[in-house]
């Protein structure tokens, strides 16, 4: 660390300083800065202060000395989704949250104003729009992050290398609150800032030598400096460090890993520094309560549509909400649990665009059909306008498995009582013209992107025809009977959940579903019908379950599709769904 620096940078901003001042802002002793202060004069940098007695002011060689340490602006990282705050981040990125009525990214961009930087990238990825303006209020700039969704801080790094690459730059956290302004037009050597905390931490300790040179890094310590807040490269940090970033980058298993991994598996070779700051300086907020603690407005006021609705139907203040954990951010919907009095629920928010997939008010009316079967979660409230779904939530429960023979049983034994009924809803859910609903989404939204569309959606449409001839019976069916929907309970019980496409088809749409939800293979088919029907299966009845294996993955496909256009994505499920729709039809085609 440049000393002589130090002691420019503070004279600038605080021309009439005494010495003892000096010494205590800088943590060094009165000896040190007398000898620093003698240096600077010699090499003409400081003269002695015109109007006050014993103060220096900066020279003209002084202020060209400095301009080596200039920072050049900030790159603020807002690319993560923030689980641990759900359900306010299934709207809001968790660096436009308020505090005080204050966005913390506004309040970070402002105070770097203050000090004169204005070059400013922000690196977006969950609800990258939200973002967008910033670029008017503020004249940021807005940088992508394609791998947010799956990587970790070293990617993100990663894909900001060229804003960082030959510049003096802070790196900052777009949800870090700072009580006061800890920015500076010039910055001397590469730091990380830090804070004191008592006791044992899970954090990144620190040690560092005399010159507080950071020589080794930890994860967790005991009455730890620990990192904490704002970071600062120089361009010769930069230089150093970025290589052996790319490196790692570039070396498997290193997608979960953030960038101070790096920093810390070659802290012997980088120059960097500690920041010493108090410990009501920084304010990295891990959770939503952590946030009412500092901010009394989230005890009572969240702006968080979910947790109103919560309180309101439950009539009780936010505060009394606790304990709220992301279940799901999921391909429909998003989820969250949380605990009220001695009880968990689950409270789901309808996902962006489903208003167009899914009809709340039929949803509604068959919770409201299969209420005597016992068969689903226990319901607290139900919007049919909104979507919008509270439900008792069972402890100690598990997914049904796809693998085991004994889960199928019991799961098609639930299926079977449902089919058995005889209740039935008004409204019915008809593959084809599901089908053509989401062909006619993709064809608005960029098309269906498969090349050999026009050839299978034939074939679907033969394999429909085929379908409508035999004239089956329509029972009442979930539709969406993916082993993850079936809970087991401890007393070995079984709940089906989450009945939002359910409504009057050939009940045999339920095993074709099941089956391609779980990546069957023929084999496993042959199982599962067997375990439904407790018997073998007919040939009319194979060809009637391979047929909807085939449609249902291809109206899963489009459905995947449509979803990509709105950015949202799923991986290989798309192309999986689509693959079902080609293989089975040719099975079906051999028998």
């Amino acid at each position: 660390m440049d000393r002589i620096g130090l002691v420019c940078r503070y004279i600038r901003e605080h021309p009439c300083c005494t010495q003892r001042e000096l010494a205590q802002q800088l943590d060094l002793s009165l000896g040190t800065i007398n000898t620093l202060l003698k240096e600077c004069c010699q090499r003409k940098l400081l003269a002695q202060g015109k109007s006050i007695a014993n103060t220096y002011e900066l020279t003209e060689s002084g202020e060209h000395y400095l301009e080596q340490f200039q920072v050049d602006g900030a790159l603020i990282i807002a690319a993560g989704f923030g689980s641990r705050f759900v359900p306010l981040t299934f709207e809001t990125p968790k660096g436009l949250l308020e505090v005080f009525g204050e966005r913390m990214i506004e309040r970070q961009i402002c105070q770097l104003h203050q000090v004169g930087i204005k070059n400013i990238t922000i690196m977006v990825g969950y609800l990258k729009e939200k973002f967008e303006y910033l670029i008017d209020k503020y004249g940021i700039t807005l940088l992508y992050n394609p791998e947010y969704s799956h990587k970790n801080t070293l990617a993100t790094i990663y894909h900001a290398r060229n804003a960082l690459y030959g510049h003096n730059m802070y790196v900052l956290s777009s949800d870090n609150w700072l009580r006061e302004n800890m920015f500076h037009a010039w910055e001397i050597g590469a730091w990380y800032s830090s804070v004191y905390m008592e006791g044992d931490t899970s954090e990144w300790a620190l040690l560092y030598n005399k010159k507080k040179r950071i020589t080794q890094v930890s994860i967790g310590g005991h009455d730890s400096w620990v990192m904490y807040g704002p970071v600062y490269f120089s361009r010769e940090f930069s230089e150093q460090f970025l290589p052996l970033l790319e490196r790692a980058y570039a070396s498997p298993g290193t997608e979960q890993m953030y960038w101070e991994h790096v920093l810390m598996h070659h802290i012997q070779e980088l120059e960097i520094y500690i920041n010493q700051q108090s410990i009501k300086q920084i304010y990295e907020f891990e959770n939503l309560e952590e946030l009412r603690k500092f901010d009394p407005k989230y005890q009572t006021r969240s702006d968080n549509k979910a947790l109103e609705l919560v309180a309101k139907i439950f009539q009780k203040p936010e505060s009394e909400i606790q304990d709220i954990r992301c279940l799901k951010s999921g391909m429909t919907n998003n989820s969250f649990l949380f605990l009220l009095g001695n009880h968990h629920y689950i409270c789901r928010i309808p996902g962006p665009g489903t208003e167009l997939l899914i009809n709340r008010s039929e949803e509604e009316r068959v919770y409201q059909a299969i209420q005597p079967l016992n068969l689903s979660e226990k319901i607290i409230y139900l919007d049919g306008r909104t979507g919008y779904k509270i439900a008792e939530y069972y402890e100690n429960t598990r997914n049904a498995c796809a693998s085991s023979e004994e889960d199928m049983a019991a799961c098609m034994k639930v299926l079977r009582c449902l089919h058995q009924s005889g209740l039935s809803v008004e409204h019915e859910f008809n593959i084809q013209e599901r089908i053509a609903f989401y062909e006619q989404l993709c064809m608005s939204h960029g098309g269906t992107r498969f090349e050999d569309y026009e050839i299978v959606r034939r074939r679907m449409e033969e394999l429909w025809e085929n379908l409508e001839q035999l004239s089956r019976p329509k029972m009442l069916s979930h539709i969406d009977s993916n082993v993850d929907n079936f809970l087991i309970l401890p007393d070995g019980s079984v709940r089906l959940i989450d009945w939002e496409y359910a409504g009057m088809c050939d009940p045999l749409i339920d095993l074709g579903m099941c089956a391609i939800y779980s990546y069957y293979k023929e084999e496993d088919v042959e199982r599962l019908m067997h375990l439904y029907l407790e018997r073998p299966a007919t040939k009319e009845e194979r060809l009637v379950v391979y047929s909807y294996m085939a449609l249902g993955g291809f109206l899963w496909a489009l459905w995947a599709v449509y979803k990509s256009s709105l950015g949202e994505e799923f991986g290989d499920y798309t192309l999986i769904m689509y693959r079902y729709a080609k293989m089975y039809y040719e099975k079906i085609k051999k028998m």
